[in-house]
């Protein structure tokens, strides 16, 4: 696929550029967030997961993770474990994860961000790999836990968007980065604009626009996401 300037778009640009593209879209993330839902409606669990309690990133606590955290999570599907929770709230680990995320941005968003910020060794890279070496914290779990905490900058991955997306290299962070900046940002721009269109809070920033299409897309195939 050309961009509209010329240049060829990565596979993962042109992958989401298709996928957001698709007449279901808008109606997806309505049924997920409850927009417009008939008497006895219910949305998806997931709706709460950045608005619970102001969101994980309000400033008072952007650089710590709070019980809100964890129970935000958990709106994902997701579940920290009991000692890893306690460790988190009340512990060295959480102390230590502190310390990396007063060196992770939470005021810009994914697009705006250098690639020093998401970089192998980077700090937020860093407390991903710190959450991923608790016991019972997998991959999912690490990155949803990330992102409550920076939902501007870093994305929620689990496997059913990597079932639709692949793995693209050198990391789903950077590959994602690069497809949002690509073509003067357009893809940053198509999901500020879907989310417009289906009427979402503000607050709902466009990575989770992006995960939300995206993984309520997905899930209608019917396709059995590997483990």
């Amino acid at each position: 696929m050309i961009s509209s300037g010329g240049e060829s778009l990565s596979p993962l640009g042109q992958r989401l550029r298709v996928l957001l593209g698709a007449e279901r879209a808008v109606g997806d993330l309505r049924r997920y967030f409850g927009i417009g839902l008939p008497p006895g409606g219910v949305p998806f669990t997931g709706s709460w997961f950045e608005h619970l309690a102001g969101g994980g990133d309000r400033s008072e606590v952007a650089d710590r993770f709070t019980a809100e955290d964890v129970v935000a999570v958990q709106t994902l599907s997701v579940t920290v474990p009991v000692p890893v929770a306690l460790d988190l709230l009340e512990g060295r680990l959480g102390a230590r994860l502190s310390g990396l995320l007063q060196a992770v941005p939470w005021d810009i968003d994914m697009v705006e961000a250098g690639v020093s910020d998401l970089a192998p060794g980077s700090p937020a890279d860093r407390a991903w790999h710190l959450l991923c070496a608790q016991h019972g914290v997998n991959w999912v779990i690490a990155g949803k836990l990330l992102a409550r905490k920076r939902p501007r900058l870093l994305p929620v991955y689990d496997r059913v968007v990597r079932c639709a997306l692949g793995r693209p290299r050198p990391s789903f962070w950077l590959a994602l980065h690069a497809a949002l900046r690509e073509d003067d940002r357009a893809l940053h721009r198509q999901l500020v604009e879907l989310g417009q269109v289906a009427g979402v809070p503000e607050t709902v920033r466009a990575l989770r626009v992006c995960d939300v299409a995206v993984w309520m897309g997905h899930r209608v195939t019917g396709h059995a996401c590997p483990r």
